[in-house]
C-alpha cells in the first residue's frame, strides 16, 4: 500500500533534524487543531445541532408561544417546562450513541514532543501541527499520521487501523534532496497506532480528520452514507406515512373550521395530530439498532465495515469456509508417532528433533520443537537442509571415536528408497502412511545410520540408512467448530468448506467437524464442473471457482456469507452476500472488500455473529410492533375525536407525555434483549421484510381493536353527553374522559411493552416502572392533573384500563407468536 505525500507541506524541512520555527508554527495555524475526537464543547454543541432539529422541541415552543399570545400564561409555562425531560432524554441518548466514538480517544497521545526552533518540546497534542517534527518513545502513541524520517529497530501497534494482532515492522524513509511523492505503507505512521520497540522521529503530515484514525471517528459517529435495503423500506414506508399525515392534518384543520371551532382550534388540532402522526421514531430506531448491531459484533471480535452487513449476517442461509485457520487452528502440531522396530516412540522423536534447525521458521519443525526439546547436543558437523528437489533434511553430528552419526528427516517416499526394507515392511509401511493421509495428517519418514569415517562427509549420504518410524502432524480443529457445524444444522445454515487440499484430507476434516451429518460429500472443483445442491466439500479448488460456486448458492437464493484471507479470495469475497475476512491472517486486499472481518479468525465467531445479526433483527421487529401498536390507536383516536365534533382528545403537553413514554421504549427495551444462545431456523428466506403477511394483519388489527377499546371507555366516560365542544370543551366530563382515554392508551402501551420484551431486561422493567409511575402521578395527584387538563380516576375506571391493558398484551403476546415463527 502506497500513500501519496503531499509535498506542499514540506518545503525546508527535508532534514530529519529540523523542526518549525515559531514563524512557521503561526503560518500552519491555518490547518486548525490536531483534534481527532471531538472534544467536549464540540460534542455538546453537536447536542444541540441534533435537538434543534428536532421537532418536537419546535412544537413545544410554538405551541407555547400560541397559549402565551392567548393570554394562557399557566398553559404555556407548563409547555415550557415540558421541555425540560425532552432536552434530558435527548442528551441521555445522545451521550449512549456516541459512547464507543468517545472510547476512541483513549488510543490516542495526549501530548506529543516535538522540535521547534531547535528545542524539543512537550506541548498538547491537539497543537501539533502539519510540518512538526515529533519524537516518540517505546510505548507512545503517535500524535499524528506522518513519514519516520528516523529512528531505528521500530515496532509498531496497528491493530487499532487494521485489526492484525501482529506488530509491524517499520523503516525510515530516506530523503535526499527532496521528499518523494509517494512513499510505501512501512515508511509510514498513524496516529492511534502506539510504538512498541525502537526510536521513532516523525515528520508530520496529516492532523485532526485527516488522518487515517479520524476517519474511522468519522465513519463511527455517521455511519455509512449507503442505503441498504431495509433503509430503502423505511424511507418508503415514511414518506407514505408523512403523505397520510398531511392529508390527514389538511382535513381534520377543515373541518374544525367548518365545525364553528374558530381558526385557532383548528390550528392547534392540525398540529398537535401531526405532531403525535409524525413517523420520525422509525429511521431513528433504525440507525440506532444498526449501530448497537455494530458494537455487539465487536464485543464478539467481529468488526463490521458495511452497515448492510449487519442486516445481512442475520439472514444468512449458506456459509462457505475456508478450512485452514477459520475451521483448524492454521498451525502444525505432532499427533502421532509410530516407531520401527528397535526405536521407540521417545527415541523417534528423538532423531527428529535432530535433524531441526531451531532458528527455522518451518512448520514442521516448529511443530517437533514444540513436542520435545532438542537434544544438548555439540554443533553439528554438517547440515544439509530441506529443498524441493531432495525432500529431505540431513544432519551430522560426531558420535565419539572418530564416528558420525547422520539422521535424516523427510518424505516417506524418499526416505523409503534411501533404506535397507524387505517388500512386506514397505508395503505395510505405506499403507501406514496412506491412513494418515486419509485422516488429514501430514506425514514425514526418520531414519539413521552410524558413519565410521575419519572426517566429516562433505556430501550427504545416500544409503545404509536404517528406518526409524512415521511423524504424522495434523492441523487440530479450533475448540469449539464442532459445536459451531452442529448449531448451523440445527437453524437451517448450509456449511459448505472450501479448500485446495487433497479430497481425502478435505473429507477427513469435514468428516471430523461434522459436515454432511458426518458422511460429507465432496466435489473436486474442476474447469467447468456443476454445482451439486447438496455438496458439503470443495477440494482442490482455486479462486474462479470459489467464484462460481458463490454465484450458482445465489442463485438457488441462498444468502450467501465466505470467509477469505487472501488477494486471490477478493472476487468471491465481493460477490458474497457478506465477504468475511480474518484479521489476523487477512491481506490488505481481502479486508478491504470484506463487510466483516474476524479479529481471531474463528469459525465461532462467525456463528456468533450470526446469532447476534438475528438477535437483532427480531429486536427491529419488535420495535416496530410496539411502535405500529401504539401508534395506530393513538392517531387514529387524536383523529376521529375531533372529527366527530368532540373537544380535542389529547392537548399538546399529553402528546409530549406520550411520546416521551414511546421514544425511549422503542430505542431502548428491544435493543437491550440479548441473544438466547440459539440460532434459531430463519422462517423466510430471499428479500428481507419485516413482517410476513400475517403478522401485518396482526398489527393492524390489533391497533384497530385497541383504538376500539380506547373509544368506548372515553364514549362511557362522557357519560351520554352530547359532542358539542362549545359546550363541554372546559366540563369536568371532558377531563374525565380524556383522563380515561390516555390511562387506557398508557397502560396498553405499557402492557405491550411487557409482552413483546417478556420483561427480559432490566430496560424493560425500568421503562414500565417508570411509566406506570408517571401514569399515577400525573392523573392521581389533583395538583398535577389539574395542571395537565386531567383528573383522578375512580376505582372502576381503573379497572376498565386494566381490562384493556390485558387485551393489549395478549394482541402484544400474539403479535410476538407471529414473529417468532
Amino acid at each position: 500500500m502506497r500513500r501519496a505525500i503531499p509535498l506542499d507541506r514540506l518545503a525546508g524541512l527535508e532534514s530529519p533534524e529540523r523542526g518549525l520555527s515559531a514563524a512557521e508554527v503561526d503560518q500552519r495555524q491555518g490547518y486548525g487543531a490536531n483534534a481527532i475526537v471531538e472534544d467536549a464543547a464540540r460534542h455538546w454543541s453537536a447536542l444541540a445541532g441534533e435537538t434543534l432539529r428536532d421537532p418536537m422541541l419546535w412544537f413545544l415552543l410554538g405551541t407555547a408561544l400560541l397559549f402565551g399570545l392567548l393570554g394562557d400564561r399557566a398553559e404555556a409555562l407548563t409547555l415550557l417546562l415540558a421541555v425540560i425531560p425532552l432536552l434530558g432524554m435527548d442528551a441521555w441518548l445522545h451521550q449512549r450513541t456516541r459512547a464507543s466514538t468517545a472510547g476512541l480517544a483513549s488510543r490516542l497521545a495526549g501530548t506529543a514532543r516535538v522540535w521547534r526552533d531547535g528545542t524539543l518540546r512537550e506541548i498538547a497534542a491537539r497543537a501539533v501541527l502539519p510540518g512538526d517534527l515529533a519524537q516518540v518513545a517505546p510505548g507512545e502513541y503517535f500524535p499524528a499520521d506522518g513519514v519516520l524520517v528516523a529512528g531505528s529497530e521500530m515496532l509498531v501497534d496497528e491493530s487499532t487501523l487494521t485489526g492484525e494482532a501482529f506488530p509491524v515492522r517499520k523503516q525510515v524513509l530516506a530523503v535526499a534532496d527532496r521528499f518523494p511523492a509517494v512513499a510505501d505503507d512501512c515508511h509510514w505512521a498513524a496516529a492511534g497506532t502506539r510504538l512498541l520497540a525502537g526510536q521513532a522521529t516523525l515528520r508530520v503530515l496529516h492532523t485532526g480528520q485527516e488522518t487515517r484514525y479520524g476517519a474511522i471517528v468519522r465513519a463511527a459517529r455517521e455511519g455509512s452514507h449507503a442505503r441498504t435495503p431495509l433503509q430503502q423500506a423505511i424511507a418508503g414506508l415514511v414518506a407514505t406515512l408523512l403523505w397520510v399525515a398531511l392529508a390527514m392534518c389538511l382535513l381534520l384543520a377543515a373541518v374544525r373550521l367548518v365545525q364553528g371551532f374558530g381558526a385557532v382550534d383548528a390550528l392547534l388540532s392540525a398540529v398537535t395530530l401531526a405532531v403525535a402522526a409524525l413517523p420520525e421514531e422509525f429511521p431513528v430506531v433504525f440507525t440506532f439498532f444498526l449501530g448497537v448491531g455494530v458494537y455487539r459484533l465487536a464485543r464478539h471480535k467481529a468488526l463490521v465495515r458495511r452497515a448492510v452487513a449487519v442486516e445481512n449476517i442475520g439472514r444468512v442461509t449458506c456459509i462457505c469456509s475456508d478450512k485452514t485457520g477459520t475451521l483448524t487452528a492454521g498451525s502444525l502440531v505432532l499427533s502421532h508417532r509410530l516407531a520401527a522396530p528397535g526405536f521407540d516412540a521417545a527415541s523417534l522423536l528423538q532423531l527428529a528433533l535432530q535433524a531441526v534447525r531451531s532458528e527455522a521458521d518451518d512448520p514442521l519443525d516448529a511443530a517437533l520443537l514444540a513436542a520435545g526439546q532438542a537434544p544438548d547436543l555439540a554443533p553439528h558437523a554438517a547440515l544439509f537442509p530441506f529443498t524441493e528437489q531432495r525432500r529431505r533434511e540431513t544432519a551430522i553430528w560426531p558420535d565419539g571415536a572418530g564416528a558420525w552419526r547422520v539422521v535424516t528427516k523427510g518424505a516417506p517416499e524418499t526416505l523409503f528408497a534411501l533404506c535397507d526394507l524387505d517388500a512386506a515392511a514397505l508395503a505395510g509401511w505405506r499403507r501406514q502412511v496412506d491412513l494418515y493421509a486419509a485422516g488429514g495428517h501430514k506425514v514425514i519418514a526418520c531414519a539413521t545410520r552410524r558413519l565410521a569415517a575419519a572426517a566429516c562427509p562433505a556430501s550427504e549420504p545416500a544409503q545404509g540408512f536404517v528406518f526409524a518410524g512415521l511423524l504424522a502432524f495434523e492441523d487440530p480443529l479450533r475448540d469449539g467448530v464442532r459445536e459451531a457445524v452442529a448449531e448451523c444444522r440445527a437453524a437451517g445454515i448450509r456449511v459448505v468448506m472450501v479448500t485446495g487440499d487433497h479430497p481425502l484430507t478435505a473429507r477427513a476434516i469435514a468428516r471430523e467437524i461434522g459436515l454432511g451429518g458426518g458422511e460429507p460429500k465432496v466435489l473436486v472443483a474442476e474447469p467447468g464442473c456443476e454445482w451439486p445442491d447438496d455438496v458439503d466439500v470443495v477440494a482442490r479448488a482455486i479462486p474462479a471457482q470459489k467464484l462460481e460456486l458463490v454465484r450458482a448458492l445465489q442463485a438457488e437464493g441462498e444468502i450467501v456469507a465466505v470467509t477469505g484471507d487472501g488477494v486471490n479470495d477478493v472476487p468471491a469475497l465481493q460477490a458474497a452476500d457478506v465477504g468475511i475476512t480474518m484479521g489476523e491472517r487477512g491481506t490488505q486486499s481481502a479486508r478491504e472488500i470484506a463487510a466483516i472481518v474476524l479479529l481471531d479468525d474463528n469459525f465461532g465467531t462467525l456463528v456468533r455473529a450470526i446469532g447476534e445479526g438475528r438477535q437483532l433483527f427480531r429486536n427491529l421487529q419488535l420495535s416496530f410492533a410496539y411502535l405500529l401498536l401504539v401508534h395506530i390507536p393513538l392517531v387514529a383516536s387524536a383523529t376521529l375525536v375531533p372529527l366527530a365534533g368532540a373537544p380535542l382528545l389529547y392537548l399538546p403537553i399529553h402528546v409530549v407525555w406520550l411520546e416521551l413514554l414511546i421514544h425511549p421504549t422503542a430505542l431502548l427495551v428491544f435493543q437491550e434483549l440479548a441473544p438466547d444462545g440459539r440460532l434459531g431456523v430463519l422462517a423466510r428466506r430471499g428479500p428481507a421484510r419485516f413482517f410476513s403477511r400475517r403478522a401485518w394483519w396482526a398489527i393492524l388489527l390489533g391497533g384497530a381493536l385497541i383504538t376500539l377499546v380506547l373509544l368506548g371507555a372515553w364514549w362511557q366516560a362522557l357519560d351520554g353527553l352530547a359532542l358539542d365542544g362549545q359546550v363541554l370543551a372546559e366540563a369536568p366530563v371532558v377531563t374525565h374522559a380524556r383522563s380515561m382515554a390516555i390511562a387506557v392508551l398508557v397502560v396498553a402501551s405499557l402492557t405491550i411493552t411487557a409482552s413483546l420484551s417478556q420483561l427480559r431486561s432490566a430496560m424493560a422493567r425500568a421503562v414500565c416502572g417508570l411509566g406506570l409511575a408517571s401514569l399515577l402521578l400525573f392523573v392521581q395527584l389533583p395538583a398535577l392533573a389539574a395542571r395537565l387538563h386531567l383528573q383522578p380516576l375512580h376505582l372502576a375506571d381503573w379497572a376498565v384500563a386494566a381490562l384493556a391493558g390485558l387485551l393489549a398484551g395478549l394482541i402484544g403476546r400474539w403479535v410476538l407468536g407471529l414473529l417468532q415463527r
